[in-house]
Formats: C-alpha cells, structure tokens, sequence
C-alpha cells in the first residue's frame, strides 16, 4: 500500500491507514482500487481535515492476476474429463485386442487407468491454468493444505465412515476387516498407500472445480446431485471392462450411492471454506482396503446418515449464498507500505 499525504504524523497514518485499507479493500481480479479517505486531522495549531489517498497497488504482474474460473469453464471441464477417461475406457472395451497389444492389459495397476481415473484432476488443472496461469495453480493447491474444519466432521471421516463399513459387512454376514491376503498387512497397506493416488486425486475436479462453478447458481444440495449423478455415470464405462472391479458390481446402487456420498461431502466441503483436504481424505475412506465389501449395505447406511446429514444442516444446504463458489481463492490483502 502506498499513502500519499502532506503533514500528517506517521504513527497517525499507519494505524488509520491499516484499518481505512481493510474497510474500503478492492483488490481483486488484476484491477488498481483508488479511494480518497477524509480523515481527521490534529496538530498543534488546530483541527483540520486532510485527505488520504490510498492506492492499492498489485504485488504482482497483472497477467498473474486473472479472474477467477469463470462458470462457463464448466463445459470444458466435463468435455476434457469425459473424453479421456471414456476414450482410454471404451478403446479397451471396443478393440481391446488392439489396446491389448499396444498398451498390455488394462488393469489397476496399469498406467493407463491411473490416467483415466486422474482426468477430473487434469481437466481442474486445465481449467485453472487457462484462467489463472501458474500463480493460479499455486492458488489451487493452497486449498489442499487447508486443514481448519468442524472437528465434527473430521471425527465423521476418521471413525463414523469406517463404521459404516464394518456395520455394512456385518449385516451381509461378512467380516469385522477384509480378510489379509498371504502377503500379509504390509501388502494392504501398499494398496492403501496407491489408493491414495488413485480416488482422492479426482477431488481437485469435482470438489476443486465443479462444485464452486456449480454453487454460483444453485444451493450446495442440487450442486451435489449434478456432481453425484455426473461421477456416477463418469464411471459407467468401467462396469463393462474386465479387469477392474467395477466389472463384478451392480451399477444402479453404485450410481445412489454416488450421488450419495457426492451430496454427504458436499457440507464438510463448504464447512471447510473449500478445503479439498478433507474431501480427499473422505474420498481414501472409501477404497480404504482395510474396509471389508459391504455392498449394498453401505449404500442404504450412508442413505439414511445424507438423509439426517442434509436435514441437520438444512438452512446452508438449501441456500446459495453458504456455499463456496471460489475456484482460485482470492490473494490475500498486500502488506501495507507507507510513505510519507
């Protein structure tokens, strides 16, 4: 901040000039903000009033500071995720001799299908480098190391959302954890350690882009149907693909019980100020291999808990305005330099 202001007591310009600049702040999407504050002004030979000119200078270059992403945005994220992700899927499902060939077997492991799950990721970085370039993106990852939230919800994750499995497995006469393979724990916490790379790296797309773009026009609640059913059917080419998982399950309740959990993060994910942290944390609870199959109990639990989780918080849920929209968070205020 730079002050331009004739006889006025420094030690009198700082403390007046912090607070002026906090309440009259306009520093947001590359623009200069000028105000002229009238403040009062004393010395020895009297009262007189002075004008302070406060200019809100840039920190950066003005090409580091674009707009945020706009809503329109939201089409190029869909188009970039659907189409790589359904065109490395259905090539395997159309010519899979010739992708076997080329590639090798498509499985979980393979890199192919890394790159096919992190398409939501790679098309939320898209989006944020076409708008917001590299400071953009390092705005974006900010979110990740956001860690404050409700201690209710973390509470949620770490201990309820494992309980749902264990309560889910137990009620199809499975057991308390997944069996251990014969390569023993240190084999599943391997596993764990992938999964962290594989589900929770979609967040930066769905909660990092889609659900700000889509919270600008709608309540947090119908932002998180449209992503559910958009995740659910995003993944429906899996389910005619040998290989991965999703081949042996039945994808109607997959399908509810992705809209499910999309509309069950969606409050710890605008609770946290669009923390992706937690959603990504919640996102690795899920594919937690420690978790026994507990298909389609899970589903009808986590029902029932959305269903008392959405009517809990029913005044932000049904509400616009409580949402987070921001997909690159706003920089904060530039320090403050005065001269005299």
């Amino acid at each position: 901040m730079i002050c331009i202001i004739d006889n006025y007591p420094k030690t009198q310009i700082d403390g007046r000039a912090s607070r002026f600049a906090a309440e009259d702040k306009v520093f947001a999407r590359g623009l200069i903000h000028i105000s002229a504050l009238s403040v009062p002004c004393h010395d020895d030979a009297g009262d007189a009033l002075m004008t302070l000119m406060v200019f809100a200078m840039p920190t950066r270059s003005a090409s580091s500071l674009q707009t945020d992403v706009p809503a329109s945005a939201l089409g190029l994220f869909l188009v970039a995720t659907f189409g790589l992700t359904w065109g490395i899927i259905g090539a395997y499902i159309v010519v899979p001799d010739v992708m076997a060939g080329i590639f090798g077997d498509l499985s979980g492991a393979h890199p192919l299908f890394f790159l096919a799950t992190w398409s939501p990721a790679l098309a939320g970085f898209l989006v944020v480098y076409l708008n917001g370039g590299l400071p953009g993106w390092r705005a974006f990852l900010l979110r990740l190391v956001m860690w404050r939230g409700s201690w209710g919800w973390v509470t949620f994750i770490l201990i309820v959302l494992p309980l749902v499995f264990v309560a889910g497995s137990l009620l199809k006469g499975g057991p308390v954890l997944a069996p251990v393979p014969p390569e023993g724990v240190s084999a599943v916490l391997a596993v764990m350690v992938m999964m962290l790379f594989l589900g929770p790296v979609e967040e930066f797309g769905w909660r990092g882009v889609m659900q700000p773009l889509l919270q600008r026009h709608m309540a947090p609640l119908w932002a998180g149907l449209i992503i559910g059913a958009t995740w659910g059917i995003w993944h429906l080419p899996a389910f005619f693909l040998a290989g991965v998982v999703f081949a042996d399950w039945n994808f109607l309740p997959f399908f509810v019980g992705n809209v499910t959990l999309a509309v069950l993060v969606t409050p710890i994910f605008n609770s946290a100020r669009g923390s992706l942290l937690w959603p990504m944390l919640f996102h690795w609870q899920l594919i937690n291999p420690f978790w026994a199959d507990a298909q389609p109990w899970d589903t009808w639990i986590l029902v029932a808990i959305t269903l008392v989780v959405v009517w809990w918080n029913r005044d932000a849920m049904f509400t616009r305005d409580s949402g987070v929209t921001d997909v690159i968070p706003a920089p904060e205020p530039c320090a403050s330099h005065m001269a005299q």
